[in-house]
């Protein structure tokens, strides 16, 4: 594995680190200058503000989240992580039009995310993970 591999896979697990202590400013320090999350949804975080207006959503409804690696690849500019997203549903919840109050129940869920990388840089351009909604709602106990 060529040491640019090693490097960017290290600050893949960094950044999924530092999302798992809160710290935002580490997190956002990982990214090319620009963070940018595009999630499975639909829904796209550009810039600073929007990644930290997310952050502080996500963390509203799952407020102990955290991941645990499964597994971690290199191939091309590209970082493929495999991994369980964790935490405790503690505040509500939107899927749609519709509002989740807290159950308390754990969560567990396998999920996946992409983070993509300039040529020649181990700076994160953007990073996608994949899920399905209403997977992490059945997975709590919900069923819609």
């Amino acid at each position: 594995m060529s040491d640019l591999a090693e490097r960017r896979i290290r600050v893949v697990r960094d950044h999924m680190h530092l999302e798992t202590v809160y710290d935002w400013d580490g997190v956002i320090a990982t990214f090319a200058g620009h963070p940018r999350y595009e999630m499975s949804t639909g829904q796209v975080f550009d810039g600073e503000a929007s990644v930290r207006g997310y952050f502080n959503a996500s963390r509203s409804v799952f407020p102990d989240q955290g991941n645990e690696v499964i597994a971690i690849a290199h191939t091309g500019n590209t970082v493929l992580v495999e991994f369980w997203l964790t935490g405790t549903h503690l505040g509500e919840m939107r899927i749609g039009d519709r509002v989740i109050e807290p159950t308390g129940r754990k969560l567990r869920m396998r999920m996946a995310a992409s983070f993509e990388f300039e040529e020649g840089s181990d700076r994160i351009l953007v990073e996608r993970p994949y899920y399905d909604q209403a997977a992490v709602a059945r997975n709590i106990g919900i069923e819609l």
